[in-house]
This record gives C-alpha cells, sequence and structure tokens, in this order.
C-alpha cells in the first residue's frame, strides 16, 4: 500500500490543511508526524510559554486524529535525520506545509535530499513567492504588494477543505509515542483548533464591525486576539480571510472587516519577504542602517524588560508580556518605539526578547513589526515618528483601567497624573501611596531630550538635513 508521511510542523489543524489533503490525495496509508527539535525548542529564541502551547495543540491534535480513527506520532530528534529515516522505512513520500523562516527552508532543503518531500502552501493566503515584482523579485513596499496580492484571482470560501471524517489507521509497524505529559502554563489561549475556530466566530460576529475604532485599546479587547492560534496553524489564514472578505459585504461591518483583512495582509507581506530575503529577520534592510552601532545605553534594556521605565504605558505593556506571553499590537508598537527610538537600542534586542516571550513568537510578523519600529525596514515607519507615551496612554486607556491592572503601584494615583506620574506634587504622591523613586521608578529618560538626541541620530545616519518632523 502506498504510504504518505503527514509532516506536521506549523500546521496543527484538520480543517484547510492543504498538507493533510495532499497526503491523502497520493497514499492510502498516513502517517501523522511531529518531530520535536531540539534546534527549535532549546535553541536562542526558545520560549518554555510556547513550548508548552505546542504539546497542549498537539495533544489536542491527537484527540481529534484519533476520533477519527488515525493517531499522531511524536518522536524528538533532527528532522532532517529522523523524518528521511522513517521515510525509507515505510518507503513513503513526505509531504509538509511550507515555511518562510530561514531555519526551515534549509532544513527541508537537507530533508528534501535525503527522501521524496513534497512542499504545500498553507502557511500563508497565497503560496509563498508567489506575489513578484514584474522583474521576480520581492515587493518591498507594503502598497505595492498588496495591489499586486489583489490583482490576483481571490481566494473564496468555496476553496476551503473540510476536515476529514475519518482517516486511514497510521501504519502498524510505526509503533509508540512520545508521552506528552509537560505540565502546561496557564494562559487566556487554549491550545486547540476548536478553540480557535470558536474565536474566529466570535471576531466576525461580535468584535470585526468595530475593529476599526476599537483596535487600538491597549488591553486588546478590541482586537481578534487570533495572533497564536495563526502562530502554531491551529486556524488556517485562508479561512480567517475569506470569512473576513465575506463580511466586508455587510454594510455594518465592512469598515472593521476591511481594516482587519489589511492586518492580515501585513502578515502575508512579511512572509512572503523573508520568504526571499531570509536575511530580513537578522539585518536592517534599509543600508544606512547596516553595521551601524545604535548608540543607546544597554542598562536601559533591563529596565524596558522589567517594566520599570518610569512610563506607566511602557511598563504596564511590558509586565503584560512577560507575565502573559501578549499584548495588543498598539501596545506592541509602543514599546517598540520606545526602545528604538527613545532609548536608540538596536531593534534586534528587543525582537529578540519578544520572541522569547510571545506566545505568538513569530519570526516574520516580529521582525517585519520590529524594523518598521524602528525605521530600518523595506517599508518603515518614518523616522521622525516618535510616540509620546503619556499621549499614547491618555488615547488608548483613558480610563486607566488597564495601566492599573499591570502597575498596580498606581492604582491609586488621580487619573489627571496616571500617565505622567513624575508630575504628581508631593502632597499628591503621599496622599496616593506613590512617592516617584521610592514606590515607582521616575523615568529613565526624559521625553523630550531622547527625543530630540533620537531625531538628531536619525538624522546623522540617514544623511538628512531637513527637520522631517510632522
Amino acid at each position: 500500500m502506498v504510504t504518505a508521511i503527514w509532516w506536521i510542523r506549523r500546521d496543527l489543524r484538520l480543517y484547510d490543511n492543504q498538507a493533510l489533503h495532499a497526503a491523502l490525495a497520493r497514499a492510502e496509508r498516513l502517517l501523522p508526524l511531529f518531530v520535536l527539535d531540539p534546534h527549535l525548542l532549546e535553541g536562542p529564541a526558545r520560549s518554555p510559554r510556547r513550548n508548552a502551547f505546542l504539546l497542549a495543540a498537539l495533544r489536542s491534535l491527537d484527540a481529534e486524529l484519533q476520533r477519527r480513527g488515525s493517531a499522531l506520532t511524536v518522536v524528538r530528534g533532527d528532522p532532517v535525520t529522523v523524518v528521511p529515516e522513517l521515510a525509507r522505512a515505510l518507503r513513503a513520500t513526505v509531504v509538509a506545509e511550507e515555511d518562510a523562516t530561514p531555519y526551515a527552508q534549509r532544513r527541508d532543503r537537507s530533508v528534501g535530499l535525503r527522501c521524496p518531500l513534497l512542499l504545500v502552501p498553507g502557511s500563508t493566503i497565497r503560496p509563498l513567492g508567489s506575489v513578484r515584482t514584474p522583474h521576480g523579485t520581492a515587493y518591498r513596499i507594503y502598497t505595492q504588494f498588496v495591489r499586486a496580492w489583489r490583482a490576483l484571482p481571490q481566494p473564496s470560501c468555496e476553496d476551503l477543505l473540510p476536515a476529514p471524517p475519518v482517516l486511514p489507521p497510521p501504519p502498524a509497524e510505526i509503533a509508540g509515542k512520545l508521552s506528552l505529559t509537560e505540565t502546561a502554563e496557564a494562559t487566556r489561549f487554549e491550545a486547540s483548533e476548536a478553540a480557535a475556530r470558536q474565536r474566529l466566530a466570535r471576531f466576525l460576529s461580535e468584535g470585526i464591525a468595530r475593529y476599526h475604532e476599537s483596535r487600538n485599546l491597549l488591553d486588546g479587547s478590541g482586537s481578534s486576539q487570533l495572533s497564536p492560534y495563526f502562530r502554531f496553524g491551529l486556524l488556517s489564514v485562508r479561512e480567517a480571510y475569506c470569512r473576513a472578505a465575506h463580511a466586508r459585504s455587510v454594510p455594518e461591518a465592512a469598515q472593521g472587516a476591511q481594516a482587519w483583512v489589511g492586518e492580515l495582509l501585513w502578515r502575508e507581506f512579511y512572509y512572503h519577504l523573508l520568504a526571499l530575503h531570509p536575511e530580513f529577520a537578522r539585518t536592517s534592510m534599509h543600508p544606512a542602517f547596516q553595521n551601524r552601532p545604535w548608540p543607546g545605553d544597554l542598562r536601559h534594556l533591563a529596565a524596558w524588560q522589567q517594566g520599570e521605565t518610569g512610563y506607566p504605558v511602557v511598563d504596564a505593556a511590558m509586565r503584560q508580556l512577560v507575565t502573559e506571553g501578549w499584548i495588543s499590537n498598539r501596545a506592541r508598537m509602543i514599546v517598540a518605539n520606545f526602545l528604538t527610538k527613545l532609548l536608540l537600542i538596536d531593534w534586534r534586542r528587543g525582537e529578540r526578547f519578544f520572541r522569547q516571550q510571545l506566545l505568538d513568537g513569530d519570526l516574520a510578523a516580529n521582525a517585519g513589526g520590529w524594523q518598521w519600529s524602528a525605521g530600518t525596514g523595506t517599508d518603515a515607519a518614518p523616522y521622525f515618528r516618535i510616540f509620546n507615551p503619556v499621549v499614547q496612554g491618555q488615547r488608548y486607556d483613558p480610563e486607566g483601567t488597564w495601566v492599573r491592572r499591570w502597575v498596580p503601584e498606581l492604582a491609586d494615583i488621580p487619573t489627571d497624573y496616571l500617565y505622567a506620574p513624575w508630575r504628581m506634587p508631593p502632597l499628591v504622591q503621599q496622599a496616593a501611596r506613590c512617592v516617584i523613586g521610592q514606590d515607582y521608578p521616575a523615568p529613565i529618560v526624559d521625553y523630550a531630550t531622547a527625543r530630540h538626541r533620537a531625531l538628531a541620530w536619525f538624522r546623522l545616519v540617514l544623511g538628512r538635513s531637513d527637520d522631517g518632523d510632522t
């Protein structure tokens, strides 16, 4: 009997899984396989939180497979060795979903030299590398990418692949699964495909109509909170796009749906860019910043990581990040802008810390967001866009509920002073039981001074002589 190995990596789902369907179309026997790769689980960007979520998702996937007559085989080791060995033992073809990261592409090339390997789309809405300039290169400007992306035939809900109701049993000669008994960390996200699709359905019915108005709320209540599910492939991004595109036809939801689709396409842009430019993950794409040392004081990095900068909006975001492994997109932009612009610390240090902490730590989206915030990317925020942390907090957490939750030292501070507590008169500090410099740190930098320094440095690097300050 013809056998296929469905090599699962970041597609822990059954619904709209193109790799699974391609494997079933080519074989009578199916081995669902996941390889616990020490390079990813124990490497420099390892995340105990993400590992725990992954193991919980694997248990959930195994349960769904067993309901359909199959089972998940989990082995630990180097995929370059493990996968070809299994393929040879079963005389099987290996089918897997394509991946954009440099490590994944090197791994897959090595596996493909040792056994038959078929890579199929699924990590993005369109196949990686399928949206290129007329010269065959990657688009480096988001608006140009989106224009070309939308000029192609649009995917629709009719393209989505159902979850197979029944699956063939795994080959009998492959016996034994690793027991996935590691303790999972507490998280706001349930690690299952069912939870992912339920969250998508709830967002489409209750949240997407207001998304354009509420997506910047710092507590994240206006966002879809689907990023961890996209990260692990518990939810098909193609399904999310198709459902949201359908919502655009509903007048009351059209504006919010359009804004959310735009966010999905930013993810698409970064994935396609990384697939063709692997250096994007570790190198500033703007030539002026390559090999340019950043002048920031690295002692400030620890204060930023620990949420002790003296700027409440920054500290709340960093404490939530370390505690929950997730923060809203607006919070991510604020703390990235603070580190790279006001502290002038290399974006790669922030990107690495984010990837270690985030449950949705995703190389393409993470590097893309950090390079955008730092002004070093292919299509980045202008160098003179420097967020005022006080204004950001007042605008996107006006009642201060979110900041008070994550920075409890500020719980009794009057709202008028909440985002600039150093401005409190001494008597107000005493009444609020929050003496600045004692109960809560004074700002590690003065905003006006740091902003002036950042503008001067960026102008120097970019060779700009004008103000460029709008």
